[in-house]
């Protein structure tokens, strides 16, 4: 069931009315483990098994390892926990990939019920990647808590989250990680900021002013920009593109960036305005990550929710970069690539991995990864403003081409279709411009460029915060709510065909 369908909007509909109902009040949090259910079992009712599955095993785990006060047992109910996350992963996501590079080395035959196409026909439960790491970090945080409290001679105390009796904890378990509106594709929510939310909600507590905002511009990037931006990106399909030359090829590849991100980011703020709109604040998943002036400050913008996780439960248990720099840049590359194959069983997944890894080291060595998300305060003994935006601005720019590049191997997953691909950039130089192809992927751009422009580095330098600046904040409201009116007029007038969001593939 996609957010940008009619049965969605009929679905949350009734879900919505049942929630707020005062007499079914005691039972939200059920009305919302079951219309969870509902929603992830819609196309496929079989692979709920697989979730429910999951929610028992993370339940189970999380729970043993909080009440037990002997250390070793308690890691190794964690240990157990973590290993049958990552094997239901493996199995559906990663069996393929690995059979058919065991069946090429041995030379296995893949035929119609052989072992091998067992494994090659197995389905990929939607949104696993997403649940599963919203599960390990539920085990991984109750036995740092845990470990904690031991340390502190409060071993008895009960780590947040994680309920008295075994029945309840189940049931929040299952609302952790079923809840809905993330649950296909994130943001990865953190059971010790979304478990304290678990309380009665009340109509009147709605943000409507943060909801109304948040689906507007949700809807926006995804039916507007994305779906618009699809019909012209496709053509950097295989072969499609051979017959392009440089200049279109290049407008089409920037167009798949600009889609990329208001497709995933659209989907993101969408989730976020209708799990607020049931009470429930879930984080942030983009911060503006195409005006970052370094690969690092790239990641602490970009898929926030996941970027964090491979830093807080991957990064820094191998050590982070308090080990010496060759194990810096070797913990980068560990987790990056990881980080890739996490979005997708294929090699060229990995790759795109290692190429972001590799970017981050190289950066780190050369010192260039110091920018942080805001400048700085303006200094008049500092660069001059003007000129520090000129810098700023080739920073950016030189992100963004290099990120582009890297979204290659999104588009293509083939390898060496990503590789004749930027062949075809060098060998069809003098091939013309399209421009039927060109204006309009770069029209449907435009509005992602704005919508980044406000927050661009050293902006604020450049606008001095005088008393004219501050009077012109109610103008800046003002354009703001008619930049939503336009928005939403677009979403009726100009939406483009539907089609399910990027993610939903990892």
């Amino acid at each position: 069931m996609l957010f940008n369908s009619i049965e969605f909007l009929g679905f949350f509909a009734i879900v919505f009315a049942l929630y707020y109902l005062p007499p079914l009040q005691k039972f939200q949090v059920p009305i919302l483990i079951i219309a969870s259910l509902i929603f992830y079992s819609w196309s496929s009712p079989a692979l709920v098994l697989i979730l429910l599955l999951s929610i028992f095993i993370n339940a189970t785990a999380s729970f043993q390892v909080a009440r037990i006060a002997d250390k070793r047992q308690r890691f190794f109910w964690a240990a157990a926990g973590v290993v049958l996350n990552l094997l239901i992963l493996s199995l559906f996501k990663y069996a393929a990939l690995l059979t058919n590079f065991v069946a090429d080395v041995f030379n296995i035959a893949r035929n119609e019920g052989s072992i091998a196409y067992l494994f090659l026909t197995l389905p990929l439960p939607i949104g696993i990647s997403f649940y599963t790491f919203e599960g390990i970090s539920l085990i991984a945080d109750v036995l740092t808590q845990k470990d904690k409290n031991a340390t502190e001679s409060n071993a008895e105390s009960t780590p947040v989250g994680v309920s008295p009796t075994f029945t309840q904890h189940l049931i929040n378990t299952s609302f952790f990680i079923s809840f809905f509106p993330n649950l296909l594709s994130g943001p990865i929510l953190r059971s010790k900021t979304f478990y304290p939310q678990i309380e009665p909600k009340y109509l009147k507590d709605i943000p409507v002013n943060f909801v109304f905002r948040s689906l507007v511009v949700g809807y926006f990037l995804k039916m507007v920009i994305a779906d618009n931006l699809k019909d012209y990106t496709f053509w950097i399909s295989f072969p499609y593109y051979q017959g392009f030359g440089t200049l279109t090829n290049l407008t089409l590849l920037f167009g798949y960036s600009m889609q990329i991100f208001a497709d995933f980011a659209g989907y993101s703020l969408i989730a976020i305005g209708f799990a607020a709109a049931l009470g429930y604040r879930i984080p942030d998943n983009f911060n503006f990550p195409y005006i970052s002036r370094s690969l690092s400050e790239f990641w602490r913008r970009w898929h926030i929710s996941l970027s964090t996780w491979l830093r807080d439960y991957l990064y820094f248990p191998l050590g982070g970069n308090r080990k010496g720099k060759i194990r810096t840049y070797f913990n980068l590359m560990a987790v990056m690539t990881l980080g890739g194959l996490w979005h997708g069983a294929a090699w060229s997944y990995a790759v795109w991995g290692i190429y972001h890894g590799f970017g981050l080291a190289v950066e780190r060595f050369l010192g260039f990864d110091k920018s942080k998300n805001k400048s700085p305060a303006p200094n008049p003994a500092a660069t001059k403003p003007w000129l520090q935006f000129l810098l700023d601005s080739f920073s950016v720019l030189g992100i963004f081409a290099f990120v582009s590049l890297g979204w290659l191997l999104f588009k293509l997953p083939r390898f060496e279709e990503a590789v004749d691909f930027a062949v075809t950039l060098i060998r069809n130089y003098q091939v013309g411009p399209g421009w039927s192809y060109i204006i309009p992927t770069l029209i449907f751009s435009i509005p992602v460029v704005i919508y980044h422009i406000p927050h661009f580095p050293t902006w604020q330098n450049l606008v001095k915060p005088d008393a004219a600046a501050k009077s012109g904040q109610k103008v800046w409201n003002i354009y703001q709510d008619l930049a939503l009116g336009i928005m939403l007029a677009t979403i009726f007038l100009n939406s483009g065909s539907s089609k399910q969001f990027i993610y939903f593939q990892f």
